[in-house]
């Protein structure tokens, strides 16, 4: 219990700086960029090198880098998407989770699954 408070407490004061320069940063199209998934993020690897070790750590942190990179191809998507068609982005979004999944999985595959 005590670990998942630390994690909100970390990732709660890192989102709240991450809005801060979100809201300082022109244009405020950055402000998203800067949302709760990186603090949750350094919060969870803090933890882990805290508990597991660095080794631990590193393997955690590698996955989140492929996550994010199939995120990154998953937005590119969306993007592209709701430019040329005439979609929802609700609708859009659904429709290419399985890009996020997809990317994700075969990067895992090819280059996570070791430490």
């Amino acid at each position: 219990m005590g670990d998942f408070l630390i994690r909100f407490f970390v990732g709660g004061v890192v989102v709240s700086v991450f809005a801060i320069l979100g809201d300082i940063l022109r244009p405020k199209s950055f402000a998203g960029l800067f949302g709760a998934a990186p603090s949750i993020a350094l919060a969870t690897v803090g933890i882990s090198i805290h508990e597991h070790g660095k080794a631990y750590a590193a393997f955690e942190a590698r996955s989140m880098l492929m996550g994010a990179a199939a995120f990154l191809l998953y937005a590119a998507a969306a993007s592209r998407l709701l430019r040329t068609r005439k979609l929802s982005a609700l609708n859009a979004a659904f429709a290419l989770i399985p890009i996020w999944f997809g990317v994700s999985l075969g990067l895992w595959s090819i280059i996570g699954g070791r430490l």
